[in-house]
């Protein structure tokens, strides 16, 4: 017996939809990693790891709020969402920030230092920003 014979129809579609909001979130949230990784790779050779990371962020985020809202989660942009997806990424920021200010303190070099912060920062993010993106 399989899992989907045990499964309402409803409960089964509840469940496929939730798991493509995980695997387009994983699709968004690499690109978005790739852009933020790229462009502070590239301005840490001019600035401080944290100044390239906040400047990083912001073009990241810019991509990641368009893509979450029209493919991730399959919303409407409205202001409500705007704030709370807003409100997300500046505790998500504030937290990479701390956690690569502790791995660059620990001695890991600036261009390795943001591998670990997004291994914590990523699922928290996206925690986050689903609570703010399907609030009814």
């Amino acid at each position: 017996m399989q899992i989907k014979d045990i499964l309402s129809p409803s409960e089964t579609k509840k469940r496929n939809e939730k798991l493509g909001e995980i695997v387009r979130f994983i699709i968004v949230g690499t690109l978005a990693v790739i852009i933020q990784y790229s462009t502070y790779l590239l301005l840490i050779q001019w600035f401080h790891p944290l100044f390239s990371n906040t400047i990083a962020y912001i073009v990241s985020f810019i991509f990641n709020y368009i893509a979450s809202t029209k493919y991730t989660f399959r919303v409407q942009s409205t202001a409500k969402r705007g704030a709370g997806f807003i409100f997300s990424h500046v505790i998500n920021y504030l937290l990479q920030t701390f956690t690569l200010h502790i791995f660059l303190s620990l001695g890991l070099k600036k261009q390795l230092a943001m591998v670990p912060m997004f291994a914590i920062c990523v699922p928290i993010n996206f925690l986050l920003v689903r609570f703010f993106l399907k609030k009814k």
